[in-house]
């Protein structure tokens, strides 16, 4: 179980004003959903050439849902330890499909720590599963009734966790759209000026 530090409850924001928990959960959680739906799915169609767009987006949203939870004030439980919600979701099956659907651009590298630049390298079907796995932990917890650690474990996760590793895929699903537009253009750009080169020397003037 993990120990939570700060027991005490709280509904202000960043800015000091009171939001209304149950609601921000409430968006929050359909967010979260929305994400493992659109995850699981894009996994299960394993289309390889639309993949890397639909996870493009869907991480974008998933991010501002995390980065809403970011913007406020830490959240805290009402009990000390977390409870029990069961064992985890089996996560293998969505994380080798994943894998095999991503195949050559599946491995990637990003540094965790900013300040602290240490390469990383790692799978983006790992960590997709990985934070699979925390945004389906704090779901439970939310499906049970129980907002007050929804939202922690959510905030938490994000900061510590999660959050981290959706950016990172975000770059790198980013750099994949981006190599996969611009050098194709260059490379058809270099076709057709070698068309035109050769068509201009054909009809030049004559000796």
């Amino acid at each position: 179980m993990t120990e939570h530090t700060k027991p005490e409850h709280t509904k202000t924001d960043v800015t000091g004003g009171v939001i209304d928990e149950e609601q921000f959960a409430s968006q929050i959680a359909t967010q979260i959903e929305t994400f493992l739906i659109a995850l699981r799915e894009i996994a299960r169609e394993g289309n390889g050439s639309q993949a890397v767009s639909l996870l493009l987006l869907e991480i974008s949203q998933v991010l501002l849902a995390g980065a809403r939870l970011g913007a406020q004030m830490d959240f805290q439980p009402r009990e000390e330890y977390q409870p029990d919600v069961g064992p985890e979701a089996d996560i293998d099956e969505l994380r080798l499909r994943l894998a095999e659907m991503l195949d050559s651009v599946d491995t990637y590298s990003f540094v965790f720590d900013p300040y602290v630049p240490e390469v990383v390298i790692s799978q983006l079907s790992d960590d997709l599963a990985s934070i699979a796995t925390d945004l389906d932990n704090g779901l439970r917890h939310y499906k049970r009734g129980d907002i007050a650690e929804a939202l922690w474990w959510w905030q938490f996760s994000y900061v510590n966790s999660w959050g981290n590793l959706a950016g990172a895929a975000l770059n790198a699903l980013l750099t994949v759209v981006a190599h996969d537009r611009f050098d194709t253009d260059f490379e058809a750009d270099a076709e057709a000026l070698a068309v035109a080169n050769e068509i201009l020397g054909d009809v030049g003037p004559q000796a």
